[in-house]
């Protein structure tokens, strides 16, 4: 199959690129795979695509490049294919809609798959009659604005299958929208097997990484982790990532006295490094559309202390296996969680030593072989499938016969010979 990924910006360093490549890249072992990028804002992407990977790109950004298209009068004109519900509405124009619509329009790719709701829009209404038309969900449907909803509902029937990263967020789909004849199917993100030693539960580190966002309550586990510095001084907390919510993190860490107990690291990539170092991992979102970070320390060996939230970590974590989900918010719960595992070391080790093991169904291997199939059923399933199934079949047969003549002339020029 020669499967298309069409995605916002490949150059930038965010999740769905990150997922985007590692599942282009195990699907490239057996696939013909691109991943077309709608911008283009950097010389080299921040993430390797991978071996086996096209990379290319619609609009180049880059002002020091004479092929810079900013200046584009087009490109300042309103995009009218491009939703303008969709949070990255502002960045599109007249010149998106058209190199888009040119490209589906072109695009000789068996499978197209849209990464984000108002790609996902363009699949839907510009790709030619022939490929598969996919559409993935990397966030949730239930953080949709009603607007969005609505103009999802009127072009995702074009579609023939809508991917989730949940299966809670597959049930919201199939409830909420009215998508006759599209495939509704939860397929998860994916996470390579660190290049690092898995973590031997030793160090005395409590690690959390993430955007500094609201909705990651940040605030919540560092009024826990006073209540773990209580009981046991010796461990402490880094927290890696940047985000507008540093300032206030800084402040309540000061006004709660844990200056030598909690550390805001700033980002970190690779993160395994980090992970590694730590001895559990803490998530204490009010919301996840997945849980990445989750998955991350989990290959690290790390056992994680997660809020039960919205909508991925009861999918990740198999609680009291693997790890420990706890009601979201709840300070006296989160701190209780951290302490069972910081005073039981056995208890944490086997933890650490499942969770390893239960990861291993998010890797790229693992995820592009579910999507692979989900594909293949898709394709064969597409009008002129079966002419072209046959036409293979003959193709095949008409080869095995050239390859027989050709056998049996060379013997002949050896028996003569």
């Amino acid at each position: 199959m020669h499967i298309s990924f069409l995605i916002f910006s490949a150059y930038g360093m965010g999740g769905t690129v990150r997922t985007t490549f590692n599942l282009a890249q195990a699907l490239a072992e057996q696939h013909e795979v691109e991943v077309v990028s709608v911008f283009r804002y950097r010389d080299k992407p921040f993430f390797e695509p991978g071996n086996g990977v096209r990379l290319r790109s619609l609009v180049d950004m880059r002002r020091h490049r004479p092929g810079y298209q900013g200046d584009d009068p087009e490109h300042a004109l309103p995009a009218t294919v491009f939703p303008a519900a969709d949070g990255n509405y502002k960045q599109h124009s007249a010149l998106t809609d058209r190199l888009i619509g040119e490209h589906l329009a072109t695009t000789e790719a068996d499978v197209v798959i849209g990464t984000r709701p108002g790609l996902n829009v363009h699949v839907a209404r510009q790709t030619r009659r022939g490929p598969v038309r996919l559409g993935q969900e990397h966030l949730t449907l239930a953080t949709h604005s009603a607007r969005l909803k609505r103009v999802l509902r009127s072009n995702y029937p074009r579609l023939d299958a809508v991917t989730t990263v949940t299966e809670a967020d597959a049930r919201d789909y199939r409830k909420h929208m009215w998508l006759p004849g599209v495939h509704v199917q939860s397929l998860p993100n994916s996470v390579p097997e660190p290049a690092v030693s898995p973590a031997d539960g030793s160090g005395k580190w409590v690690v959390a990484a993430g955007r500094l966002a609201p909705a990651k309550r940040y605030d919540v586990l560092v009024r826990a982790f006073a209540e773990v510095v209580s009981e046991r001084p010796d461990w402490g907390l880094r927290i890696y990532g940047h985000g507008r919510e540093e300032g206030k993190l800084r402040k309540l860490i000061d006004e709660l006295g844990l200056y030598n107990h909690v550390f805001l690291m700033g980002s970190a990539n690779p993160i395994e490094a980090e992970w590694v170092k730590g001895a559990i991992c803490a998530v204490t979102s009010s919301l996840e559309s997945f849980g990445m970070t989750i998955v991350e320390a989990m290959r690290c060996g790390l056992p994680v202390v997660a809020t039960d939230c919205p909508h991925g970590p009861k999918e990740i974590i198999r609680d009291g296996e693997d790890g420990l989900l706890v009601p979201t918010g709840d300070v006296r719960a989160i701190s209780g969680a951290l302490l069972r595992l910081i005073d039981d070391e056995g208890l944490r080790t086997r933890m650490g030593k499942a969770a390893l093991t239960a990861s291993a169904r998010f890797d790229p291997a693992e995820v592009a072989a579910r999507y692979e199939e989900l594909l293949t059923s898709l394709v064969n399933h597409r009008p002129g499938a079966v002419h072209r199934a046959r036409g293979n079949l003959l193709g095949g047969a008409y080869a095995a016969k050239d390859r027989i003549r050709q056998g049996v002339s060379h013997a002949l020029e050896g028996a003569r010979s």
